[in-house]
């Protein structure tokens, strides 16, 4: 474990007061490392916002205590500020302002910022850049609001769904843009509705729902604490599976679903693959179709919450 840039215990939120107050996240703890992604997913209303909000001091919690680069990002606001960028779901940009007016803006208020004409080129903001932000495409928003986020060269960077509406060429130059933060050291905070991207970009992810994390763990843990991974192969009907059951791992389960068609549950790695091929081979067994089945974070998230992630 590395040293701690976000520290959330026993968070409560909630809106409104009396019988109408609604608690938007309850008893939450998250932690996030330095020099990590650290992705939150959840279904919608589940308290991913709220969250980050709280973390970013725009929101006051009313139970549990957050920590911020060691700081309270109420109290301690003025201090932390500058140490941060924040990726905002909309807005951010006065409404007639052109795009590369905004971000040298931006650029100005810090000390040692990015070079802006680079920032334009990696996320394709030069052909947009005269353009009043008011009448900027969603994605042209998304981007310049990324740019914004960054060209501060924050320690930390929250970003709200940052590649919701891009397209596949501009996600994935987001993608390469937060992969490249990382490497420089930056800790990267993002919600997202993408499995892809959580499982491309992420260290760490903490899955929400009701207001509280109900699973955390690398792309890889997560995938792996479910149901049992598989792997499927075709070959003659009848096949003596008892005896492929007894040359396998233990805990390892062999089926024959349909005849000829054989599923072989368990821990599947290197080793469980090498035995079954090995096994095919000394019964004279040339395995068609053989695959690798595994579960991904959306097979997960399904298990966990009852629901589909939904963009």
């Amino acid at each position: 474990m590395g040293e701690l840039v976000v520290e959330v215990e026993s968070l409560v939120v909630r809106y409104g007061r009396g019988r109408a107050a609604v608690t938007a996240v309850d008893g939450l703890s998250l932690t996030v490392v330095r020099a990590t992604v650290t992705a939150i997913l959840g279904p919608n209303g589940a308290g991913k916002t709220t969250t980050i909000e709280t973390c970013e001091g725009y929101r006051r919690p009313q139970g549990g205590r957050v920590r911020v680069l060691g700081l309270d990002p109420v109290a301690d606001r003025r201090a932390l500020l500058p140490r941060l960028g924040v990726m905002l779901q909309e807005g951010g940009a006065w409404s007639g302002v052109r795009a590369t007016e905004m971000l040298h803006h931006v650029a100005r208020l810090h000390a040692n910022p990015l070079d802006v004409d680079m920032l334009v080129q990696r996320l394709d903001l030069g052909s947009c850049g005269r353009t009043p932000y008011r009448r900027l495409s969603g994605g042209q928003k998304q981007r310049l609001s990324l740019a914004m986020a960054i060209v501060g060269r924050p320690e930390l960077a929250f970003l709200d769904e940052p590649t919701a509406g891009l397209d596949p060429l501009a996600r994935r130059a987001t993608w390469e843009l937060i992969e490249d933060l990382r490497r420089d050291g930056v800790s990267v905070v993002l919600t997202t509705h993408y499995m892809e991207e959580a499982e491309r970009l992420a260290d760490q992810v903490h899955v929400i729902d009701g207001g509280r994390v109900i699973a955390s763990g690398s792309p890889a843990e997560l995938t792996s604490r479910g149901a049992a991974n598989s792997l499927r192969f075709r070959g003659p009907a009848g096949l003596d599976v008892r005896s492929l059951v007894a040359a396998l791992p233990e805990g390892s389960r062999v089926r024959e679903p349909a005849p000829g068609s054989y599923l072989v549950l368990g821990t599947i790695d290197p080793h469980l693959l090498a035995t079954v091929t090995a096994w095919c081979a000394s019964n004279g067994v040339l395995p068609d179709d053989l695959a690798v089945e595994r579960h991904n974070l959306e097979d997960v998230f399904l298990e966990l919450t009852g629901r589909k992630l939904q963009p």
